[in-house]
This record gives structure tokens, sequence and C-alpha cells, in this order.
């Protein structure tokens, strides 16, 4: 019996599965081999018949997944299965599926992740799917909800899988050398005695501490205000958002200048209605459209 390692990990590394706009509806390689079988003939037999029922009942039937998750399972050939997982993500987190062989045969492995609407009776809605030869999928969650993951070995493939799940954040920790667990101040906390909402999160590190792009972008602007002290706004353009970064003992980078994440672009202070508090960076995340969002899930 061939044996599968198949690792579910939710990272945030280098994407190599395949990722579909809404407003485009290829063919996913499930939906191809499907069409493969059924051109063979095979979709009509036993074995096929109970392939494709256990694709269906994956998505029917997921099970509820609390992350992390590690489990291991048999997938014997002549027992055709699916495995379904339902799993609640948040916005700025990302998940990654990697499938690895343990033999030295090339195996065919099928990773779809679905979106789960609220409306009772609506069918999974396709997300995201592994290239047919990648046997890697990975997804930046854009909304906070229910994911069905489905994984499914080609017909007449036997094997173990291992299967474990987490998730890590999408973006880059902005002040160097901390962590989430420097963050003392968070999203939608009351502010001036709860006529307002705070609209980031508070990183707290010793004056002049490097701040890096949480993500790399354009800086649309660097300048000074009341609120803020000095301050840099960062436009990610590929997620539609702009960061900003506030109270900084000063800043680094010049308006228009393109950086990547990572890069130095001021220093952790006080600065603005900042000056009566320790030394703290204020990050914050605009989305397009939106409006401000919590940044946390997105570097936690």
């Amino acid at each position: 019996m061939k044996r599968l390692l198949v690792l579910v990990v939710l990272g945030a590394l280098a994407a190599c599965g395949t990722q579909r706009p809404a407003f485009i509806r290829t063919q996913t390689p499930h939906e191809a081999y499907t069409d493969s079988l059924r051109r063979a003939g095979l979709a009509e037999t036993a074995l096929g018949l109970e392939w494709l029922a256990a694709a269906e009942a994956a998505l029917r039937e997921p099970v509820r997944a609390k992350l992390p998750v590690a489990m291991t399972t048999e997938y014997p050939a002549a027992e055709p299965r699916a495995f379904g997982y339902r799993l609640t993500l948040q916005r700025g987190r990302v998940l990654r599926v990697e499938v690895t062989p343990a033999g030295d045969e090339p195996a065919l492995v099928f990773l779809d992740l679905f979106r789960l609407d609220q409306a009772p009776d609506t069918p999974p809605r396709p997300l995201a799917s592994a290239d047919r030869d990648a046997l890697v999928l990975e997804r930046e969650i854009d909304r906070d909800g229910d994911y069905l993951l489905r994984i499914q070995p080609e017909l007449l493939r036997s094997g173990t899988f291992t299967i474990s799940q987490d998730t890590t954040a999408a973006l880059s920790f902005p002040v160097d050398g901390r962590t989430s667990a420097a963050v003392q101040s968070f999203f939608r906390d009351a502010r001036d005695g709860g006529r307002r909402e705070h609209h980031g999160i508070d990183i707290f590190a010793p004056r002049d501490t490097p701040v890096h792009a949480a993500a790399g972008g354009v800086v649309s602007q660097v300048g000074t205000n009341n609120l803020g002290g000095n301050v840099v706004w960062l436009w990610d353009a590929r997620r539609g958002h702009s960061h900003y970064y506030a109270h900084l003992a000063s800043q680094a980078v010049s308006t228009g200048q393109v950086v990547q994440a990572g890069e130095v672009i001021g220093y952790v202070g006080n600065t603005g209605n900042a000056r009566t508090t320790a030394p703290h960076l204020h990050f914050g995340i605009y989305a397009r459209g939106e409006g401000p969002i919590d940044p946390l899930p997105f570097v936690q």
C-alpha cells in the first residue's frame, strides 16, 4: 500500500495553489478529473459512483474542525473517500494545505476550498483549488466566516493521511523584535470616555524601535496631525487596504516611495495625542469601501 502524508498547515508561505477571483469561474482540477472519469466510462462503475458520492458527501456533511487540528486517517483504495472539514476562519489569516506522498510514485490528491454562506440550502461556493500537480493550496482569508476544505485522492489511490491545520498572520509584524504580546490596546476599545472607538491596535516598545512595513506598497502620505502625531500612510494595492502608522518619533520614508514588507518606515514614539503615554505604534488598517477593520488577526 502506498502511504501518503497529507499536511494541512495554515501559514503565511508563498502561494502555490490556484486562487480565482469571484468573477471568474474556471473548471477546477477536481471537476476536470470528474469529467475524465465520465468520458472514460469509469463514473458509472461501482467504485466510480462511490468516489463521486464521497465527494458530494464531504460537501454536505463536513466535520467541524476547531483549529489547531492534528489527526491520522486511512484511505483504502477499495473504499473511495473524501474528507470534508468545516473551518471557522478570520479575515487576515492564511490557509495553507500541503500534500506530500510518502512514496516515490506521484500522487494525485484534490484540494478544494469553499465558502459557506449563511443562507440554508445554499451550496458551498468554490473559492480556491490546488493546481493539479502542485499538491499545495494557499489562500488568504478576506472575510470572517465558515469555510469548507475538501481533500480527496484520485480513484484507486490508497494511503495513510496525517492531517494538521493551523493559522498564521497574513502580514509581517510592524514593530521590530516584538510580537502580538506587545499589543496593549485593541480595536474598538473606548476612547474619550466612550465618545469614540479606537480604530487600530497599540504596540508598545521602547522609543526609536524600528517600525517595519507590514506589507509591501506605496507610501501615500507622510505627515503630522493632532491625533497621530508623526504618521505614515501606506497603500497595499494587493488587498485594497491603507495602513496607518502613527505616534512615530520620526519617519524614514517619503510620499510616493515604493517599499517592501519589512522595510523600515519610521521609529516608535509617542507624538500627537500620545504624549502622556509610553512610546508605542498605533497601527490601523482601512479597507477600501469599508473603513477601519481589526488589524490584530493580520499580524497576530
